[in-house]
């Protein structure tokens, strides 16, 4: 099965799919990496699926993701170069972080929504290079530690 190739990172938070896009150096590796490891520090689950490239297509109405075969269970660190990880063979993408200048991000923003593959999925515009912020914006959205399930929205 082929699919469309997405320049951008997807991860498992739980039961639930995250894509990371943005440009070259945007940071979709550092936040990944940093999800992960701040899910894992809360007992909780968390895996990349792919890291730089995702493979997506429609499935049921929904975007399915998996990693090309040539990078499958590796992420690139800047400087380093491509280093091996445990890694989840696909996912079901339920939200969209699309890194973008600092300049362009909103400071307060409800989520608004992009069309990838054929399918509408919520997104948020998160600024590029700053991985602390876009942590807590994804754990909010999922309320996940610190944060709480509110009555504004269940993510």
């Amino acid at each position: 099965m082929a699919g469309q190739n997405l320049h951008a990172s997807a991860l498992l938070l739980g039961d639930r799919g995250v894509l990371i896009a943005g440009a070259s150096g945007s940071g979709k590796t550092t936040l990944a990496l940093a999800l992960i490891e701040g899910f894992a520090r809360h007992g909780r689950f968390a895996r990349l699926v792919s890291d730089d490239q995702i493979l997506i297509s429609a499935r049921n109405g929904r975007i399915f993701c998996r990693a090309p075969s040539t990078i499958a269970g590796l992420a690139e660190i800047h400087g380093v170069g491509p280093r091996p990880l445990d890694f989840e063979p696909g996912m079901i993408a339920d939200l969209l972080v699309r890194l973008v200048p600092a300049a362009s991000a909103q400071r307060f923003q409800e989520a608004g929504t992009e069309s990838l593959a054929g399918c509408d999925i919520p997104c948020l515009q998160l600024a590029a290079g700053n991985a602390q912020a876009a942590v807590l914006a994804v754990a909010s959205w999922f309320s996940a530690p610190p944060f709480r399930q509110s009555a504004m929205h269940s993510g």
